[in-house]
């Protein structure tokens, strides 16, 4: 049981996978590796053929659980996640992609974020980029240092730093983030009605519900370049139009028109750093 630990998994990270066994087992042993926290890590392979059965088998851990899906998805990872929040029973939930890294001590740093901040909902961390092109590392590095800039600068509003999210450009994804298992029950999980983008819409909901806490620690081993929803679009805009006018859609019909253009003139208003690329690393 780790410092946090009350006889429950502290963390419960959860890893979708489909047809990635050398990857997935990487992403799961940089969370085993984590200290100062308790964790259970869940893995939902999405494959019909269940390719990550036997990988995942040979760890032998226990902290480790794995479950074949029954129906796949269909590159539907909204419905995969929102299975694991059901089956999760950690106090602090951390959703991990099979391709992606979780950085040493970060898992605790989201947590102990969490505990200092009792009403936040939501902690979030920076991004460090890695892959086989440089070009394409140093143009994601470039994004995540502004995003990590931005949050420094907006870390004591929630509203504002989810106007930036709205407005600017995403300042989180998916596995930069921890929520507490209640208020991601509350929310009724991701929402899959959303092409992409439903992760920062998921997260999002929750910091401007119950707040949020920006952690200034490194928590993500970021791949590029991997064949993914955002990466495999090539010229095909229609997803990314789709998703922003639903996730700003539900905005205004949660909090309102005159909220949503406060927000939307206040946001375009502040004196944010200049982002060097324009290329959204979600």
């Amino acid at each position: 049981m780790g410092v946090l630990g009350m006889g429950e998994p502290d963390v419960s990270v959860i890893i979708p996978t489909h047809r990635r066994e050398r990857e997935v087992v990487e992403a799961i042993g940089s969370a085993l590796s984590q200290d100062g926290v308790s964790v259970e890590v869940l893995v939902l392979d999405d494959s019909p053929e269940g390719t990550a059965m036997h990988a995942v088998a040979t760890l032998g851990d226990k902290r480790v659980q794995y479950a074949r899906r029954a129906v796949p998805s269909n590159g539907r990872p909204a419905l995969v996640r929102n299975e694991a929040i059901e089956r999760a029973p950690g106090r602090y939930l951390y959703f991990l992609d099979d391709d992606d890294h979780v950085l040493p001590g970060a898992l605790r740093a989201l947590a102990l974020g969490l505990e200092a901040r009792r009403g936040a909902a939501v902690a979030y961390g920076t991004v460090e980029p890695f892959g086989e092109d440089p070009d394409i590392v140093a143009r994601y590095t470039e994004w995540f240092m502004w995003a990590a800039q931005c949050s420094r600068y907006l870390a004591y509003s929630s509203w504002l730093t989810v106007g930036a999210i709205l407005f600017r450009g995403t300042l989180i994804i998916n596995s930069a983030c921890m929520i507490r298992r209640e208020c991601a029950v509350a929310l009724g999980g991701y929402d899959g009605s959303i092409p992409l983008y439903e992760d920062v819409e998921f997260h999002m909901r929750g910091m401007r519900r119950w707040g949020h806490v920006f952690v200034d620690h490194p928590i993500l081993h970021y791949r590029t370049g991997a064949p993914s929803l955002i990466h495999d679009l090539k010229d095909d805009q229609e997803p990314i139009r789709r998703s922003y006018e639903i996730i700003h859609r539900k905005y205004k019909e949660t909090y309102g028109i005159v909220d949503y253009r406060a927000l939307q003139i206040t946001s375009k208003l502040l004196p944010l750093p200049v982002r060097v690329s324009r290329r959204s690393t979600t």
